[in-house]
């Protein structure tokens, strides 16, 4: 029976991610057209020199012809501002600031996309993230596509080179738990704020809407602001898309295990509402969904029967089919067991730190 129930499950699995996926809107190819909005393409930046000459190289080759980029150290430590001075030399689309001091109850990062808005001349607001790295064509791409839908802002999860283990287990996952958790045909065609996601990597929104909503003040003490700001937008009345934008932007997202472990730790608690019923109630679907699949690979194995292998080989199907969207090794399907025990792993170590009255530790900063 329970044998049954699996296998149903995780035929289901496929099916909804299969249909789900449709709803995921692709960039469209940008119209002939004379009007070129003015972007303001906004970049935090805090202790991020092994990123800089990496973003300015790709920022440098965009073909968008009213852009404008402004760039905000937020008190690095390491030479971050100095390399920003010698790699924007000579380029008069790019423009340095250095952040003011973090009021109290601000998040950093909010901050800095605070400051940076308020330096900004756009008709819209690209926030970017320092280990981005974008396709030239990327903006004419992203207005296209918010034309085409008539939305407000724009968000979505990039390609993620990885290069260490941790990486490679849990980074891809966001793409993974988008398209199994949220309803894209409701999250992209409906302004309902429950039913949204957003990612801080790569946010493209109207000036009017940013400043109509509050802006990033409205969420000043978030750790998941990406994700408040897209709800704030829609509770407003305005459309926010959730698109594919794997194939125009990347993110070197974590350099360390330590960075991957850390950064999970300090916003995946709080993406869930910080709610305990929630973090349990998804390690034991996670658990039956994708790692009991694994205890009947054994019954196989003892019994020789390869009808028990099946539920596994349909959770590495199912993984196959968003790694193969998305641009990730098909490898890592065949280790959703190990990313899956990690990701329970990481979900209630999360958690405990806030139950525990700890704070969270991101780049020399902590957080409530």
């Amino acid at each position: 029976m329970l044998f049954t129930i699996l296998l149903i499950g995780t035929v289901l699995l496929n099916l909804w991610t299969i249909i789900n996926s449709f709803f995921l809107l692709p960039l469209v190819s940008p119209k002939q057209s004379s009007a070129s909005p003015k972007v303001s393409l906004l970049v935090p930046l805090r202790n991020e020199e092994e990123h800089v000459e990496g973003l300015i190289k790709s920022l440098k080759n965009l073909t968008y012809p009213t852009v404008e980029v402004i760039l905000l150290d937020d008190h690095s430590t390491d030479e971050t501002y100095s390399l920003l001075i010698t790699e924007t030399k000579m380029d008069p689309r790019f423009t340095i600031y250095k952040g003011k001091e973090l009021p109290k109850g601000w998040n950093g990062k909010v901050h800095a996309c605070h400051q940076l808005s308020q330096l900004a001349n756009g008709t819209y607001y690209l926030f970017l993230d320092a280990d981005a790295r974008v396709a030239p064509s990327v903006i004419e791409q992203t207005l296209a596509t918010m034309e085409q839908h008539n939305a407000s802002m724009l968000s979505g999860f990039p390609h993620y080179p990885t290069n260490h283990f941790l990486s490679h287990m849990l980074v891809p996952l966001q793409h993974m738990v988008v398209q199994l958790h949220l309803p894209l045909a409701v999250a992209n065609f409906t302004k309902r704020p429950l039913f949204t996601a957003a990612c801080g990597i790569f946010i493209m929104i109207e000036r009017e809407v940013y400043e109509s909503i509050g802006g990033h003040e409205s969420v000043k003490d978030s750790l998941v602001e990406d994700v408040h700001i897209a709800r704030e937008v829609k509770r407003h009345g305005y459309k926010m898309i959730l698109a594919n934008i794997t194939p125009a932007v990347l993110s070197y997202m974590y350099d360390s295990a330590k960075e991957t472990w850390e950064g999970f730790t300090k916003n995946i608690y709080t993406g869930l509402g910080r709610s305990v019923p929630m973090v349990i109630g998804l390690s034991l679907f996670y658990s039956f969904v994708f790692l009991l699949p694994v205890g009947f690979v054994f019954v196989a194995l003892i019994e020789g029967s390869w009808l028990y292998i099946l539920p596994y080989l349909l959770t590495v199907s199912f993984k196959i089919f968003v790694d193969a969207r998305t641009g990730h090794p098909l490898w890592l399907a065949l280790l959703i067991p190990v990313s899956i025990l990690l990701l329970i792993s990481i979900m209630i170590s999360s958690m405990l730190v806030h139950l525990r009255g700890r704070t969270y530790k991101w780049k020399g900063r902590s957080y409530e």
